[in-house]
């Protein structure tokens, strides 16, 4: 056996011991054991999150602002929001289609409530202000990435449109040397990432055994499920198979980064090693990689959306509000808007829906109902999340090499 892969053999069985272990430490109910898992869990979300936003800043001012590359840096960007779009429509049409089959039925809120038919729109327009930032270095610390992403697309286009050619080469080195900087310590984390997956795997576990109310909504978890599943099961593979791109090999090299991704549930925390992994294992340019990935982990929420539309529809359903086609078409919309602007955090698309239902003047007792799985909702949302960015740029790497 090669050394290469003698040393996949051992992360892989390192990676088996370490979700063996998690699944033992939270079974065991030994206070310890359990408190060790939490602190492992913490100690790398704390750290993905402290890198995932400088990740993202730099890797989208590099790929701007590097000479020479405007029509492909055009072609990316064109190609990518082209896909983010549709997979995160597709999704979003998907979970409509699966809700209108299943039909789930209510479980039994008080619809008494003056403001019930009240319906507001939602306004938008203080989210899209919300974007533009009051203070650069706020931006990083709120971990606004929407924000972050706009202000590092300005700073990448200022860079490359500068006419002092000297200092346009002084400032482009100086933020390529701390990207590569934020690569390497990267690199450094992957090697330890089985201990913060021994983590999540213990805490996933130890909410699972709080328990959970599933009475009367097991057709709205089935739905989000199934939604799930067979956009990241069925379209997505058929997508790249269309293409003329393995779905099982590039499923294969990502599932490192789509483990880390579902049990981290942060799709911008797991940046880093999902950008790694594409580019050792499906061999991704680093100029696609590192531009298109960022993009992504901030429009391309396929999970988000079916979410939001299943959820806001349900609860709307729940408390007498007409459910019309019209209804559900402009949520189809609505919910594909929310979902590319959401920010890849834990719980990011619970919080988004509330805002939303909140918007419109909809009580959310039944949120509550929701919260106790939405665990194990919010995991399978993110690996879909990883898993559609992966495929994204898996087909725009394709097209820029035709190119």
């Amino acid at each position: 056996m090669c050394k290469c892969c003698n040393q996949s053999s051992k992360k892989f069985l390192f990676f088996i011991l370490s979700i063996l272990l998690g699944v033992f430490c939270g079974l065991s109910g030994i206070g310890f054991l359990e408190q060790l898992g939490k602190n492992c869990s913490e100690v790398f979300l704390r750290i993905f999150k402290c890198i995932s936003m400088p990740v993202i800043s730099l890797s989208v001012i590099v790929a701007l602002s590097s000479c020479g590359a405007n029509a492909s840096i055009s072609k990316i960007w064109k190609k990518t929001l082209k896909y983010t779009i549709i997979t995160t429509l597709l999704a979003a049409t998907l979970s409509a289609l699966l809700y209108l089959l299943i039909s789930p039925s209510n479980v039994g809120m008080d619809s008494d409530s003056t403001s019930i038919n009240q319906i507001v729109e939602v306004n938008y327009s203080k989210y899209l202000l919300d974007i533009i930032p009051d203070n650069i270095l706020g931006a990083f610390l709120e971990h606004k990435v929407l924000s972050v992403l706009l202000i590092s697309v300005i700073i990448g286009i200022s860079i490359r449109s500068m006419e002092d050619s000297d200092i346009k080469k002084t400032i482009f080195s100086f933020f390529s040397g701390i990207h590569g900087v934020f690569f390497t310590i990267t690199r450094f984390i992957v090697n330890f990432l089985p201990i913060g997956l021994f983590g999540f795997i213990t805490v996933s576990v130890l909410e699972l055994k709080e328990g959970m109310n599933l009475k009367g909504m097991g057709k709205y978890f089935l739905i989000i499920i199934l939604s799930n599943l067979i956009q990241g099961g069925i379209i997505l593979p058929a997508w790249l198979a269309s293409k003329k791109i393995n779905p099982l090999k590039t499923f294969r090299s990502m599932f490192k980064a789509l483990s880390i991704a579902f049990f981290s549930k942060s799709s911008s925390g797991s940046l880093p090693v999902t950008m790694e992994a594409a580019e050792t294992k499906l061999g991704i340019r680093k100029e696609v990689s590192r531009f298109v990935f960022p993009l992504c982990t901030t429009i391309n929420m396929n999970g988000c959306a079916a979410f939001i539309f299943t959820t806001v529809i349900y609860v709307m359903q729940n408390y007498g509000i007409e459910i019309t086609y019209l209804t559900i078409l402009n949520w189809i919309l609505i919910a594909t808007i929310a979902a590319i602007g959401n920010a890849g955090v834990p719980m990011g698309c619970f919080f988004l829906s509330a805002s939303l239902l909140s918007s419109m003047n909809i009580p959310m007792p039944l949120l509550g109902i929701i919260l106790p799985i939405y665990s194990i909702i919010d995991m399978l949302e993110t690996a879909l999340n990883v898993w559609s960015d992966s495929c994204v740029v898996t087909v725009v790497n394709k097209t820029m090499k035709e190119f």
